[in-house]
């Protein structure tokens, strides 16, 4: 102890940074000096794994936040469930952080219900934090309240999963004062109070979004994101609501999990600067249709194929014609035996065989390989065209206690 008592202030709260803050606030009983040290902390971390009241927490908080010296509170982190603290202790708690100029904020307000109780509100000061770089919400009885005079000039980051929006208007109000979000990950409840989800933001670069159908979710997805880098969807909707999404000609890797193909489309034309994209495809409607003409992948170098339909090779092989640059190609199928046979003509002729494979393919995985007709016939048309093939890999379905039946390296 001796040797740690050495050490300077600052050097001290740097350590207790790293242990639980009731840990760092119990060191003020070992001697004068450490008394105020833990006061100087300026990451709060407070996670609760049972569900109930926890009145001695409660009161450890009430008792010892407002002590806080550090002018600046790097993170406070609250993980809990609705019956473990009073909202309005909850709420003083977060405006005690805000005033003492939060720089993250992460809330995780768990609760098994959606009805018995009122949602939590949080302090209007949350939505004038000057300071704040990183907001991340969890949990539906979090009522995201934007008012009139929200302003986050700070915030890069901002998650919002399975809270609940006051009004219609609130996400799009609070992203609109967002002037350097960079980061946005949007999870929906089913009862969450807007019909409509509009994504307006000319510096936001990553984007993580669900697009659900159904009477109980959005049936209007409009995103208008011209600086974003990366996005990743999840679409489970049918048709029948609006969709616009604006061309994001900075986009260079895209994650996109699709049910509707027409969607699909939209998504397509949206992102054909892409170098990176990773599909899962669960079902085609149309056995002909998979994109419309003019949709290129000028830029794709790596592309990652689940598919779960018959007529997956039709969809590949449109994909080859238009990424000439593609190097590294993986390929998941799920389909079953009982699913229909693809009958597809690989033409060997030079002028039909796709761009990417004659002069840039180098690497090529086939995962969920059981030798079908037009299976054997694909990697065929694989190995005699990719002239600049480096490693390939072909594996069985994974079943378990089941092995790789081939891998080569060419």
């Amino acid at each position: 102890m001796d040797r740690i008592s050495g050490l300077s202030d600052e050097l001290l709260v740097k350590i207790l940074s790293f242990v639980p803050t009731e840990v760092a606030v119990s060191t003020s009983i070992l001697s004068k000096r450490w008394k105020f040290v833990w006061m100087w902390v300026r990451k709060l971390e407070f996670v609760m794994n049972h569900f109930g009241p926890d009145i001695a927490l409660q009161d450890f908080i009430n008792k010892n936040l407002p002590l806080l010296r550090a002018p600046v509170i790097e993170k406070f982190r609250l993980q809990c469930f609705y019956k473990s603290f009073r909202p309005e202790d909850i709420n003083k708690w977060v405006g005690i952080t805000v005033s003492r100029c939060i720089r993250e904020l992460d809330i995780n307000y768990f609760s098994f219900c959606h009805k018995e109780e009122l949602a939590m509100l949080l302090p209007s000061s949350l939505y004038t934090c000057k300071s704040l770089v990183t907001l991340k919400l969890n949990g539906h009885r979090l009522l995201v309240d934007v008012p009139r005079t929200v302003s986050l000039p700070s915030l890069k980051t901002l998650l919002l999963h399975e809270v609940t929006y006051s009004t219609e208007d609130s996400l799009r109000l609070l992203l609109s004062y967002c002037p350097l979000l960079e980061g946005l990950v949007i999870g929906r409840d089913s009862d969450d109070h807007i019909r409509g989800i509009i994504i307006i933001s000319p510096s936001l670069q990553r984007l993580t979004l669900p697009i659900d159908g159904g009477a109980s979710y959005s049936n209007e997805y409009v995103i208008v994101t011209p600086s974003l880098k990366y996005i990743k969807v999840e679409n489970y909707a049918a048709e029948g609501f609006s969709y616009l999404v604006a061309h994001m000609p900075k986009v260079e890797e895209a994650d996109i999990i699709a049910q509707n193909q027409h969607h699909l489309e939209k998504l397509f034309e949206s992102i054909t600067s892409v170098k990176r994209l990773s599909l899962n495809v669960w079902v085609n409607e149309e056995e002909e249709y998979m994109y419309h003409d003019g949709i290129y992948f000028s830029q794709l170098e790596y592309l990652k194929l689940c598919i779960s339909f018959d007529y997956w090779l039709k969809l590949l092989f449109r994909l080859l014609q238009d990424s000439p640059k593609l190097r590294v190609l993986k390929l998941y199928v799920s389909c079953d035996d009982s699913r229909k046979y693809e009958a597809v003509s690989w033409n060997n002729d030079q002028s039909s065989v796709p761009e990417c494979l004659l002069e840039n393919l180098e690497s090529f995985e086939f995962a969920g390989y059981r030798g079908r007709p037009e299976e054997r016939d694909f990697v065929s048309f694989i190995f005699k065209n990719a002239c600049r093939l480096k490693s390939s890999s072909i594996t069985a379905p994974l079943y378990p206690d089941e092995e790789t039946c081939s891998s080569t390296e060419t």
